[in-house]
Order: structure tokens, then sequence, then C-alpha cells
């Protein structure tokens, strides 16, 4: 059987710690696929992505491979990569989610895990109530090309 996709949506709390119990039922496509080892990094949309590690490396080359004499380049580089962190799942199944990474997407307590196929985004729980506001409007600013004709 190959790798199971991450998907639906879990509301969590952070520890004071800043530890997040990872739900079972990603924990053990987590431990499966990297043994717990997890690369947490920065996403513009201001939430934080977490990879297994294995995941996450092809990743990274992509981005370090990047030509990066253009500014963007060197933006995106910083925000993914440079907000990178290696955590590991703990023995009951917390993972650390570190101080930097947790204090750029302002996550304090109430928070939400969001699965998406090969990651799972970690989002403060208000941020992704207006996520979804927008998620849900999404014909507001018209359909981009690439939309155009798909159906579900």
């Amino acid at each position: 059987m190959g790798k199971r996709v991450f998907r639906g949506v879990t509301a969590l709390s952070l520890d004071g710690k800043g530890r997040l119990a990872i739900p079972a039922r990603f924990r053990d496509e987590l431990q499966a696929r990297s043994g717990g080892a997890l690369v947490v990094t920065a996403d513009s949309a201001l939430c934080l992505h977490i990879y297994a590690a294995g995941d996450w490396e092809p990743i990274q080359q992509k981005v370090m491979n990047l030509p990066n004499l253009l500014p963007q380049v060197r933006d995106l580089q910083r925000l993914l990569v440079g907000m990178a962190s290696d955590v590991e799942l703990d023995s009951v199944g917390r993972m650390l989610v570190p101080a930097w990474p947790r204090r750029f997407a302002g996550l304090d307590k109430d928070v939400c895990l969001v699965g998406q196929g090969t990651r799972l985004e970690l989002w403060d729980l208000k941020k992704w109530e207006v996520q979804l506001e927008r998620s849900i409007s999404l014909n507001a600013d018209g359909i981009p090309k690439e939309l155009e004709g798909f159906s579900l």
C-alpha cells in the first residue's frame, strides 16, 4: 500500500510549552513516512506547513536550486528554508512547535490542523476561520484560468 494523503480539519490546542498532540490518523502516517522526523516551515498565508522529513527534502532542493539573484527567490528561500525547523514526534505523539515559526504564524492556544495531501497546515483557529471564508468566496474575484472547466 502506498502513502496515504492527509485530509480533513481537526481543532486542537497547543499546551503551555508550545507542544501539539498530533491526532492518531495523522501521527501513524507521519511515523510510517519518516519515523516521526518532521519539518515545520512557514507559509506566506501566516500558517505553518508540517512535512514528514523525507517529503520535505525534495521541496527544499527545488527551492534552493532556483536562481537566487532574483529578490523574490531569495525571499521565498528565506521564508521556506530559513524558517524550516527539524522536529520529532515524542513517545506520546506530540511535537514541539518551535518558537520562531509559532510566533510567525501567531499560534497561541487554539489551533487547527488541516490536511493538504502530502503535508499538514497548522493554523491559528481565528485565522483559519478567515481563510475558510475567503475559500468559500472563491468566485468573488472571478475564477482563475486554471480552474475553468474544473468540476467535482
